[in-house]
C-alpha cells in the first residue's frame, strides 16, 4: 500500500471542541476494547520490572492529548502500589484543555503543550517516553526528529505505537470505525491514518537516521506496529 503522506485528517486542523471531544472519546474507546493501550502500557511493565520498585517511575506521554492513556497508566501503578510520574506533552491546546477535567483526581498527571520535534525536557528525564497514534501525523523529517527528541530525554526506553499499513489493517479499522465510532471524524480519519502510517521498514529507517536502535513487532489483529528501544 502505498503511503498517503499528503492526505490530511480532520484532527489535523482545528475543529470545534464538542467534535473533537467526541471523536477523542472514539479514539479512547477503540484503543481500549482492540489493544492499543495495552501494547504500550506492556512495554511501560517491563521498563517498571527492571526499575527499583522503590524508586518512583516517571514516563513522559509524547501526543497524549487530554491523558487518557495517562489515566490508565496511573490506574495500573495505583493497583501495583507503584509510584508514577507522568507528563503528557501535547501541541494541540484544545485537547490538553479538554484534559483538565479528566485528570481531576489524578495529580500524577501533568501536562505540557509542546511539539513533539522540540521537547522541553532535559536529556534522561524520563525512564521511558512512549507516542501512540502519533508519528503518522509527522513527515519524515519530523519523525526523525521527534524520535531523537524522545530518544534523548529517555533513560531506559522509547515506545512507539502506530498503524500497520497494509490493506488488512485498513480493512480492520475501516470495519471497526463503522460499528463502533460515533463521530464522521473517525469514520474518516481512522482508515487514512492507516495509510499515512510508516510500514515496519520505513519506521526502521528514520530510527536509524536518528540514531535509535529499535526492535519494531507487528501486531496483525490489532492493525499495529511497535517500536521500542533498547
Amino acid at each position: 500500500m502505498r503511503r498517503e503522506a499528503c492526505a490530511r485528517e480532520m484532527l489535523d486542523g482545528p475543529v470545534p471542541v464538542s467534535d473533537l471531544a467526541t471523536t477523542l472519546d472514539d479514539i479512547d474507546r477503540l484503543n481500549r476494547w482492540f489493544g492499543g493501550h495495552a501494547l504500550t502500557l506492556r512495554e511501560i511493565q517491563r521498563v517498571a520490572r527492571r526499575t527499583p520498585a522503590d524508586r518512583g517511575l516517571t514516563v513522559i506521554d509524547v501526543g497524549g492529548g487530554r491523558g487518557d492513556f495517562a489515566r490508565r497508566v496511573v490506574r495500573w501503578s495505583r493497583a501495583m502500589a507503584r509510584p508514577v510520574r507522568i507528563v503528557v506533552v501535547d501541541r494541540d491546546e484544545p485537547s490538553l484543555r479538554l484534559g483538565v477535567d479528566e485528570v481531576t483526581g489524578h495529580p500524577e498527571i501533568r501536562r505540557v503543550c509542546a511539539d513533539a520535534t522540540a521537547l522541553p525536557l532535559r536529556e534522561g528525564a524520563a525512564d521511558v517516553v512512549t507516542c501512540s497514534l502519533l508519528l503518522h501525523h509527522l513527515d519524515p523529517d519530523a519523525a526523525v526528529a521527534s524520535l531523537a527528541e524522545m530518544s534523548a530525554a529517555s533513560r531506559d526506553a522509547v515506545v512507539v505505537n502506530d498503524l500497520w499499513r497494509t490493506w488488512w489493517s485498513w480493512a480492520v479499522v475501516w470495519l471497526t470505525t463503522r460499528l463502533f465510532a460515533r463521530h464522521r471524524f473517525s469514520r474518516h480519519d481512522g482508515p487514512l491514518s492507516v495509510r499515512r502510517a510508516y510500514a515496519p521498514a520505513e519506521l526502521r529507517t528514520l530510527a536509524e537516521k536518528a540514531r535509535v536502535a529499535v526492535r519494531i513487532v507487528c501486531h496483525p489483529f490489532r492493525a499495529r506496529v511497535t517500536a521500542v528501544s533498547p
